[in-house]
This record gives structure tokens, sequence and C-alpha cells, in this order.
């Protein structure tokens, strides 16, 4: 059974794959088979169709979680308590403060530019005889993998020496305006805000997608009686586009925040964290995977956690709010 917990073959993996879908359809079977009469207690239904999600999310989430926890209070190798210590390393030394600073603008650029280019490229195509061709352009990147556009993007930065061929698209338009071609990806720490560019590329496209959505459930009736009253243009953008769709960009900003301190893909693509853009996410792996700092990469990963948890309760909360008023 040695191919069940370690498969090495693609052979074994597909039978892995299929022992897994044969499982889970067992299981669901033996759920129906069990539980699905109606003569037992209902708390016996209900425990038998949840059982198995509960404990998935214990199995997967919590004691994992847990483990996470207690794995940041002890040194790197796990054999020795040091209680906050971690924490206290990762708010004072200078390599976890770049890592601080970069997250947080990360944080607070990718969400806003994202949310603004979304809007205003969702309000300007409305209703127009492209629009559809429009949002198709701008929605593109969001089928993109963020390592796929990591790639797209590297080499769009791609730098060669000056009286070399230049294969980086930056680089040529530097070269064919008579400037000295640059290193984007090298200097800081101007070479994070190149690596925020990607972020708000793939972004974008979704920012647009909801926003354009709320755009169109906007009553007609409320743009007519605006118009009669003189707002058009700007002043109809300010006070009545943005107020009407004021819940949905509340929750793109909050979603896009909560996706973008999770980005690990891009950072890791394209410096590898190097030349001071590690973020979070990217520092956890690096700490716990290359440096083998088991108890500095916990502490990371609970501080991810903590960083999170508020956003998600706020989109919740917003997203409860946002049904109670329809």
């Amino acid at each position: 059974m040695d191919w069940l917990m370690q498969p090495d073959t693609t052979i074994e993996k597909f039978l892995v794959m299929l022992f897994a879908i044969a499982l889970f359809a067992l299981v669901m079977a033996a759920v129906l088979v069990l539980v699905d009469r109606p003569s037992l207690p209902r708390w016996v239904a209900a425990g038998g169709y949840l059982g198995p999600a509960l404990l998935l999310i214990v199995m997967g989430l919590l004691i994992p979680a847990f483990m996470t926890i207690r794995n940041s209070l002890y040194n790197n190798s796990l054999s020795e308590f040091v209680g906050l210590e971690n924490y206290v390393t990762i708010f004072t030394q200078d390599l976890f403060l770049t890592v601080l600073r970069n997250t947080f603008l990360w944080v607070l650029l990718v969400p806003l530019l994202s949310t603004a280019l979304g809007l205003v490229y969702a309000v300007l195509v409305d209703r127009t005889r492209f629009e559809k061709f429009a949002k198709t352009l701008i929605f593109l990147p969001m089928a993109i993998s963020m390592v796929g556009a990591s790639i797209i993007w590297k080499f769009v930065y791609e730098y060669k020496a000056t009286g070399i061929p230049q294969t980086g698209l930056l680089n040529q338009i530097l070269v064919w305006m008579g400037l000295e071609p640059q290193q984007f990806l090298l200097n800081a720490p101007i070479n994070t805000f190149y690596l925020i560019i990607v972020m708000v590329w793939i972004q974008t496209g979704f920012a647009m997608t909801v926003l354009s959505a709320a755009i169109k459930a906007i009553p007609d009736e409320t743009i007519e009686a605006a118009n009669v009253d003189g707002a058009t243009g700007m002043r109809l953008f300010w006070q009545i586009t943005v107020p009407s769709v004021r819940s949905a960009i509340i929750v793109v900003l909050t979603t896009i925040a909560m996706a973008t301190l999770k980005a690990f893909d891009i950072v890791r693509t394209m410096t590898g964290g190097q030349f001071d853009t590690s973020i979070v996410a990217n520092e956890f792996y690096t700490q716990t995977f290359g440096r083998q700092a088991q108890g500095i990469g916990a502490a990371l990963a609970v501080l991810l956690f903590v960083l999170v948890m508020p956003l998600i309760v706020y989109n919740v909360r917003q997203m409860r709010i946002s049904e109670g008023e329809r």
C-alpha cells in the first residue's frame, strides 16, 4: 500500500485519484442509505449529513490551525518553548519589517487601484456598442493563472545590457525613446510597485465584472430623475452611481484585499522574494521550507490568519446587510 501514501509514478497518482473518488462516493452512499429514513430522529439525519463535512473541517482546518499556533511558540527546530519570541522577531528585525512594509503596500494599493480602475472602466463601457468585447479584454487576465501572468510580466520587465537587443517590452520602449534600459525587478523599493502592477492587472477584471452588474441594477428611473435635475458626467457618477453601488464596492475591496494578503505566486515566480520584494505569504514559505525555520514560519502563518480574519468577518457582515436591504 505504499503507492497509496506516497505515489511516485503517473499511474499510481491516477489510482490514488480514483481511490479518493470511490471513497467519497462510498461515504455519500453510506450516509444516504443509513440516514435518509423517515423513522429516524431528525438529529440523526442532521448528524449524518453534517458529520463528514465537520470531520473534514476538524481534520483539515482546526487541527492544523492549532498545531500552527503551537509551533509558533517554539524555536525553529520545534524543540524548545520560546513563547512570543518569534513574534517579537517578526516585528523587530529589518528583514521582517521590510516584509510587513511590502505587505502593507500590497494590501493598500491593489484593492484601491483594482476597484477604481474596474469601476471607471465599467462606467465607460456600460451600454456601449462594444461593451461585451471591451469587458472580455479586461476580464481575460482573470482566466490566466497567477504563475502564467507572472511569467508574462517577467518577460515584459526583462532586462538586457545596453547594446544588446532587448527582449523585454518596457526596456525596448525605453531604447526606442533613447533612454537606458532599466532593471525593473532589482531596484528596491520601486520593484515592489512593479509586482503590484501585475496583481492589479489580474484583479481589475474581477472588480469590473462585479461593479458592472451592480451598475446595471441601478433603476433607470433613478438615472432619468438625476438627468432631469441636471446631474450629468462626473456629478452623476459621484452622486448617483457610486452611492448606488457602495455595497458592491465594499465587497470588491475586501475580497481583493483577502486575495492580496494571500498572494504568493507573483512574488515567488518573478523574484523569489529577493531584492526586498518578499511579502508575508512568500516569507512564510521561505522560512518554513527554505530555511527550515519552523517557528518563524508558523508565526508568519498565524499573523497572516490574524490579518485575513477581520476582512472575512467584515465582508460577511456587509453581505448580510446587503441581503437585508433587498
